[in-house]
């Protein structure tokens, strides 16, 4: 049996990790791998993390499971965290899932239940593994225009005159904030005209938001999913606890579907709880328990958003060194775009022979897109990286 299996093309950001941990020079820089980082160079156990763990082993008294759906309370809390109320309650169903990957996966297969023949439309570029997913399911799906290499901004244009093409039951893959890899967003008023758009076209929205609070405030990073949320009939929402939670490796994420109507809510509760039973069965419970615990806990709550905006703020002011940094080494502002960009990553915009280039003269690691981790650098590499990027002539 074994002997009739194919090589697999090997996973370019985790090719990207073990050359760089090969490379034996001391002021190589990491910009690939999707993960924050301190300024000492550590992915931190967040305060309220640490204490809702505490708070756990002290007063749990089982590992049995809890449902096909997870722990309600995380679910409850995810509901909340995201939509805030933007929709009727009992419009909304929701499972946990092995991380945002799996809620993607989730949704993915829910539509190929549901609407076999749809089209799944996705921003040119965006996160590799949407891509990889869908031609994994066999799911048919297409690109939609979204960065301009030229001003690294949205091209908005270009992704309105596309999106007119897609047909009542596609599904409109959005990314709800800190687009990935790019850093570049809509305005609110650009998220209102797509809106209108898949609302005539009778288009399902399926929002990806996998950083919320790493850009504008917890708040702010959810008004685009809020609005597009209350702004149509039927919508899903993939949401991952990995980044704003710092614990990537509990897997922690949540998959939700807005309904017409109660009744078509409670079928898509039941098709939701299948696909887990179908997958992985019970899902994961370590990392909702801790996020729920968060949540419902005032003090706990109050630290962890604290210690959010930290993270936040560090990387803004990282975005703002770097352009202030290129903009002294270039004397223009073309790399004024970084600073406007939000999220942990920027795209760069340039060839991969020249990130190639940086990393074989410079050790920047980054991946070949030129997609760049801010979160990657602290104020002693800013200034190494802006002489790579110049050196480089990107």
């Amino acid at each position: 049996m074994l002997e009739h299996l194919t090589e697999q093309p090997a996973d370019k950001i985790l090719m990207l990790m073990q050359a760089y941990k090969s490379d034996p020079r001391t002021d190589k820089i990491d910009l690939g791998v999707g993960v924050y980082k301190d300024p000492k160079g550590v992915t931190p156990v967040m305060r309220a993390v640490k204490a809702a763990e505490q708070k756990i082993w002290e007063t749990q008294e089982s590992k049995s499971y809890t449902s096909l759906a997870g722990e309600p309370m995380y679910i409850e809390g995810m509901i909340k965290l995201v939509l805030n109320g933007a929709v009727a309650r009992e419009r909304i169903s929701g499972v946990t899932t092995p991380g945002g990957t799996g809620a993607i996966r989730q949704a993915f297969e829910l539509i190929k239940k549901a609407t076999p023949q749809a089209t799944v439309w996705v921003s040119n570029p965006t996160w590799p593994n949407h891509l990889s997913i869908l031609k994994y399911l066999d799911m048919r799906h297409t690109a939609y225009t979204y960065f301009d290499t030229a001003t690294r901004d949205v091209d908005f244009d270009g992704m309105m005159a596309d999106l007119a093409n897609v047909k009542a039951g596609d599904v409109v893959l959005l990314h709800g904030c800190c687009h990935n890899p790019t850093g570049a967003n809509l305005t609110l008023e650009q998220w209102k005209e797509v809106v209108a758009l898949l609302k005539a076209k009778g288009a399902v929205p399926m929002i990806d938001i996998a950083y919320q609070g790493f850009g504008d405030g917890l708040d702010a990073d959810a008004q685009a999913t809020r609005l597009v949320a209350a702004g149509v009939d039927e919508c899903i929402i993939a949401a991952s606890c990995s980044k704003n939670f710092g614990i990537y490796r509990e897997r922690t994420g949540a998959l939700m579907t807005i309904a017409r109507d109660e009744a078509q809510a409670k079928l898509a509760q039941g098709m939701l709880q299948f696909l887990n039973r179908q997958n992985f069965s019970f899902p994961p419970d370590h990392g909702a328990r801790i996020v729920a615990t968060i949540l419902n806990d005032d003090a706990l709550r109050a630290d962890w958003e604290a210690e959010l905006e930290e993270v936040r703020n560090t990387m803004l002011g990282l975005r703002t060194q770097l352009a202030n940094e290129l903009r002294r080494l270039t004397n223009t502002d073309r790399f004024d775009f970084i600073a406007k960009h939000r999220g942990m990553f920027s795209q760069i915009g340039t060839t991969p022979e020249k990130v190639e280039q940086m990393r074989a003269d410079s050790g920047i690691y980054m991946v070949s897109d030129s997609r760049m981790n801010i979160a990657g650098l602290n104020v002693e590499t800013v200034p190494l990286l802006a002489e790579a990027i110049v050196k480089a002539g990107v």
